[in-house]
């Protein structure tokens, strides 16, 4: 039995098997799953039922798993933020740089062959999905991580 609070064995082989510059999406339940995502990304299906599970729910079980370099949110292109990304900044380490990528941009880079696994909620908050591009893992915490 593992003693994280992150279970799910499909998104622990797809964070396993990515590295350094790796992207992950979590995404809303108003994103378009079947056409833009790149195609040979794996896709973990985490929306049973509108608001059950949240883009805040995964991101508070993946931050800690994985380093994170940067991240990128979509952008609503008014000058008042959605709702969902201050919850979403507030599970995020205070030193990793936040982009805003409007609509397009952010569909766009979700074809990036960077990107190592999809994670699809049923969050109905508009504009909550996230593209998390994996850091590194410095090497005195990798040695004490196989001590």
């Amino acid at each position: 039995m593992l003693r994280s609070k992150l279970l799910h064995p499909g998104i622990l082989q797809a964070l396993g098997e990515a590295g350094h510059g790796s992207v992950i999406l979590i995404s809303d339940g108003n994103f378009p799953h079947g056409t833009t995502p790149l195609p040979s990304a794996p896709v973990v299906y985490l929306n049973l039922t509108p608001g059950k599970l949240l883009v805040t729910d995964v991101l508070a079980a993946i931050v800690p798993s994985i380093p994170i370099e940067s991240v990128a949110l979509m952008d609503n292109g008014t000058p008042v933020a959605p709702e969902a990304h201050k919850p979403i900044r507030s599970l995020l380490p205070a030193s990793v740089p936040v982009q805003l990528i409007d609509r397009t941009a952010f569909y766009e880079a979700t074809k990036s062959s960077d990107v190592a696994l999809v994670i699809a909620t049923a969050d109905t908050r508009l504009f909550a999905c996230v593209l998390l591009t994996i850091g590194v893992v410095p090497p005195a915490e990798a040695m004490s991580m196989g001590a």
